[in-house]
């Protein structure tokens, strides 16, 4: 059953994470300069991991937030949204997050463009700028953060109390380690926004990144949890 509600929600929490997300980049950018310092990594953690905590406990009810195509796509794979409802979802995801990337660049144009509003570039030189290793990472990243997601806000046996703060503590974690290597999308849409309102050629280069990685990791890791560990539970209940 279509649900245009559930798919507001989308945009809103979508909209929640890629404009508080991406601010605390053009903030950590402006306090502690332009390089990746302790203190800049894990503001930007917290301002992700911040943000998706409170999103999910806000949307969770409503429309399951995922806040995430990579997220949405395994759930549609699984059967836990319809496939009406999952196009809808990464629709409004975009939108929402194109919506958030133009706001901070109507309020940030000077400062918000030297960190072109949060975008992710490619890989870094900690790994050599290996494509390669960049869409393994990020499928590596979203895979775990979608086991997360599953077998706590899907699977029928887990704490609901706490999912929230789990998924976002997840976020916080890859965000730690995955910032200096590949920006830690995790997220089509997170990294599809920036590059279209910055225009940058060299972002679009390294796009398809974004997208390979993450949707990959999160179908392995929704099938996985699902048919292993999710099912399970649903026919015992």
């Amino acid at each position: 059953m279509v649900n245009p509600r559930a798919w507001l929600a989308e945009a809103i929490a979508t909209f929640g994470l890629v404009f508080f997300g991406p601010l605390s980049v053009i903030l950590a950018a402006a306090w502690y300069g332009d390089g990746l310092s302790t203190e800049a990594i894990i503001f930007i953690s917290l301002g992700h991991g911040g943000a998706i905590a409170l999103m999910v406990y806000a949307f969770g009810h409503v429309s399951g937030a995922h806040i995430n195509p990579a997220v949405t796509i395994p759930m549609m794979i699984t059967k836990k949204i319809g496939i009406q409802d999952g196009i809808g979802y990464i629709l409004f995801q975009i939108i929402g997050a194109v919506i958030a990337t133009a706001t901070l660049a109507v309020i940030f144009p000077e400062i918000g463009k030297q960190v072109l509003w949060g975008a992710h570039g490619g890989p870094s030189e900690i790994i050599n700028g290996s494509l390669v290793s960049a869409v393994v990472l990020e499928a590596i990243f979203t895979f775990f953060l979608v086991v997360v997601i599953f077998m706590t806000a899907v699977h029928k046996k887990a704490p609901k109390s706490v999912y929230g703060a789990a998924i976002g503590g997840m976020v916080f974690l890859l965000h730690l380690i995955g910032v200096p290597l590949t920006g830690a999308s995790m997220n089509p849409a997170r990294s599809f926004s920036p590059a279209l309102i910055s225009g940058d050629a060299g972002l679009w280069e390294v796009q398809w990144i974004y997208w390979v990685g993450p949707i990959i990791g999160g179908i392995i890791g929704g099938a996985l949890m699902t048919y292993i560990y999710v099912n399970k539970a649903e026919k015992e209940d």
